[in-house]
C-alpha cells in the first residue's frame, strides 16, 4: 500500500506539473524581439520591347539586404490539452530594412543603379506549442505575411506591396513571474509582383516588364510578458 500511495502521489505531481507549465503561458502576451534579418530578393521574366523592333532581356544584379531588425508582438495561447497550446499572434517590424544596391543593363548597356528596402513588414500567425521542461514552451508559426519594398532609381522611389507565407520556430522560458525570454527563427516567401513602363525613345514606343520576388529570414531574441 505504500508503494502504490507513493506511486499515486509522483504521478499527480507528475500531472501537476505538466498542467503548470501548460498554464504559464495561457492568455494573453505581448513581446518585442530584436536580431538579425537578411532579405533576398530576384528578377525573373524581365525585358525591355521596342515596338516594330523586338524584345530584349533585361540583365540584373541585386544584392542582399542584410542587418539589424526589431519586431513587436501581441498575441494569445490557448490551452487546448495539458500538453499542447493553439496561438494567435500578430507582429510588426517598425525598423526599415538595410539598403541595398541593384542594376540593370541591356545587349550590355547600362540602365544605371539603384537602392531598395524592406518596409512595414507585418506577420498575422497560428502558432502550436507544448511545454518543455520546467516553464518552458517550444512553439511553431505558420502565416500571412506582408512587407512593402522601396524602391529608389535615380530620382524616383516606389513602393511595392508583396505578401506571402512565413514559417517559424522558437523557444520560451519563463524569467519570473509572467516575465519570459525567447529566440526564434523565422521565414518569409514573398511572392511574384509584376510591374509595367513604357515611354517613347527616338520615336520608338518602349515598354518594360519586371517580375520580382522576394525571400526574408531572421533570428531573434528578445523579452516578453504573459498576462
Amino acid at each position: 500500500m505504500k508503494r502504490l500511495a507513493i506511486y499515486t502521489v509522483s504521478a499527480m505531481s507528475a500531472l501537476a506539473i505538466g498542467t503548470a507549465n501548460a498554464q504559464s503561458f495561457e492568455g494573453f502576451y505581448g513581446q518585442v524581439g530584436v536580431g538579425y534579418e537578411s532579405v533576398a530578393p530576384s528578377f525573373s521574366n524581365s525585358n525591355v520591347t521596342v515596338v516594330g523592333v523586338g524584345t530584349a532581356p533585361i540583365n540584373t544584379s541585386i544584392s542582399n539586404s542584410n542587418g539589424f531588425t526589431g519586431v513587436v508582438t501581441v498575441g494569445y495561447m490557448a490551452e487546448i490539452t495539458k500538453d499542447f497550446l493553439l496561438g494567435l499572434g500578430a507582429e510588426y517590424s517598425p525598423i526599415a530594412g538595410q539598403k541595398a544596391n541593384y542594376s540593370g543593363s541591356v545587349l550590355g548597356t547600362s540602365l544605371g543603379n539603384g537602392q531598395y528596402n524592406k518596409e512595414n513588414s507585418y506577420n498575422i500567425f497560428l502558432s502550436p506549442a507544448t511545454p518543455i521542461g520546467k516553464d518552458g514552451l517550444l512553439y511553431g508559426k505558420v502565416g500571412y505575411t506582408g512587407a512593402t519594398i522601396k524602391d529608389t532609381f535615380g530620382s524616383s522611389s516606389t513602393n511595392t506591396n508583396y505578401s506571402g507565407y512565413s514559417l517559424g520556430l522558437g523557444y520560451k522560458q519563463i524569467i519570473q513571474g509572467g516575465l519570459y525570454g525567447f529566440g526564434e527563427f523565422n521565414y518569409m516567401s514573398y511572392g511574384n509582383q509584376t510591374s509595367n513602363a513604357s515611354g517613347t525613345v527616338a520615336g520608338y514606343t518602349v515598354t518594360s516588364t519586371m517580375t520580382t520576388n522576394a525571400n526574408a529570414y531572421n533570428l531573434l531574441v528578445g523579452l516578453g510578458y504573459k498576462f
